[in-house]
């Protein structure tokens, strides 16, 4: 191991999975056993630690960890002084962000915050419900929720605040939302002191531009063909408008050859169009990073 090493918090849970295949595609991979908190990275400058996003600010605080991955969400519930360093958006299920939201059993009378004066709340970002309420001008009863908060409405609580991705949970437990009280995202911080030290602060800059490129390529394929250089233009104009293709030239000049990035959902239609408009060769391939 080199005599420099960056501490580096791990989120353990819902978002492990993406985060880890994430890291992975940015070119660390991390090696966690069945029941260890500890993660072997194959960068021997670097050390991770898995522990729950709610808790990762305040460790980052502490300078127990250089930097760490949590949500939006844990920094502002926590409330620690920390580096906000970069977003990157993801989540467990997809690449957008998360919501926290304010919901009710759909045969509730209750119809908006202001309806919750005087009620009960159950949430696990009891710091965030409260500081929303506070806004609202509204006084009411916010308690702890260890977990199954979905299911405390009505006959434990009057409202819940709990994040979603799809609003799936909510809807089998027929709760409907009246409202988003934050939208969170993943966020990559940092100890004030570590990003003070200059060889720390660049080696977390270094892995927030390959995470950024390895999210950039999500959903994105390469795609190479050649041409003829009478069919050009139809070609280029078949091409999304967004993308700006590399020609380059073949050996026979009658010939180009195009290669571009755009989005994998527009291949299937591309592809046949652009047979018929007289290119060969189609390759489509995959990609892990795309660095803007």
């Amino acid at each position: 191991m080199g005599s420099k090493l960056l501490k580096l918090g791990l989120p353990k849970g819902s978002l492990q999975a993406a985060t880890l295949t994430l890291m992975e595609k940015a070119g660390y991979t991390f090696q966690v056993g069945p029941r260890s908190y500890h993660a072997t990275c194959d960068d021997p400058e670097i050390t991770g630690v898995l522990v729950r996003a709610q808790e990762m600010a305040r460790y980052v605080e502490a300078g127990l960890f250089d930097a760490g991955l949590t949500g939006l969400d844990w920094i502002k519930e926590s409330q620690a002084d920390v580096v906000e360093v970069a977003d990157l958006i993801y989540a467990k299920q997809s690449m957008g962000p998360v919501k926290w939201v304010l919901a009710v059993p759909e045969e509730s009378s209750i119809e908006s915050v202001k309806d919750l004066e005087g009620k009960r709340i159950a949430t696990e970002a009891v710091n965030l419900t409260k500081a929303y309420l506070a806004k609202h001008g509204v006084s009411a009863h916010v308690e702890f929720s260890w977990g199954a908060t979905e299911v405390k409405a009505p006959e434990l609580v009057d409202a819940i605040v709990e994040v979603t991705e799809t609003g799936e949970s909510l809807r089998a437990n027929q709760l409907k939302i009246l409202d988003v009280v934050l939208e969170s995202w993943t966020k990559l911080i940092a100890n004030r002191a570590s990003w003070q030290d200059e060889w720390k602060r660049e080696k977390i800059e270094n892995i927030v531009l390959l995470l950024q490129a390895a999210i950039a390529a999500e959903g994105k394929v390469g795609l190479k063909l050649n041409v003829e250089k009478t069919h050009l233009d139809t070609v280029l104009k078949i091409l999304p408008a967004i993308t700006s293709p590399t020609v380059s030239y073949l050996s026979d000049d009658r010939w180009v050859a195009l290669e571009t990035i755009l989005d994998e959902k527009e291949v299937r239609r591309l592809i046949p169009q652009l047979r018929r408009a007289g290119a060969v060769g189609i390759i489509e391939y995959s990609l892990n990073k795309v660095v803007y």
